[in-house]
């Protein structure tokens, strides 16, 4: 989908790591911890990736990465890392959010997940911003 609409999509990624498994929190305050070295993507698909997460897996995958370990862990016991992902979350249950992933097209929560849903909703955006 970027590829076809890179002049008019941007991708916001929010958090809501869902309360029934005990290192979604940990695992999400690490992408973030990472994203401050600029490698919230590849931490992101490397953690997904995993066949079973544990505790050890934040710093194995944050090394496997070349992530500078020492700002890594003082990042993951930060206050704004924490107020970020409890500003994410709070967004996500006012929006009624409750499961993973959920995505929206300019405030449109999208129904059809395909690729033809995706952009028959981006579409009708960019033509509501051409009226």
């Amino acid at each position: 989908m970027l590829k076809q609409n890179e002049d008019t999509v941007k991708i916001v990624f929010k958090n809501f790591p869902l309360q029934k498994n005990d290192l979604a929190q940990p695992a999400a305050i690490a992408a973030l911890a990472a994203d401050r070295q600029g490698k919230f993507w590849e931490y992101h698909d490397k953690l997904f990736a995993e066949k079973k997460i544990t505790s050890e897996s934040f710093d194995k995958i944050a090394e496997e990465l070349g992530l500078d370990i020492a700002q890594f862990k003082k990042d993951q016991a930060s206050i704004p890392l924490s107020n970020h992902l409890n500003k994410d979350m709070q967004e996500a249950q006012s929006l009624g959010i409750n499961g993973t992933p959920t995505i929206f097209v300019n405030g449109r929560k999208v129904k059809q997940r395909s690729i033809t849903g995706f952009q028959v909703l981006i579409d009708e955006e960019l033509q509501k911003l051409q009226k």
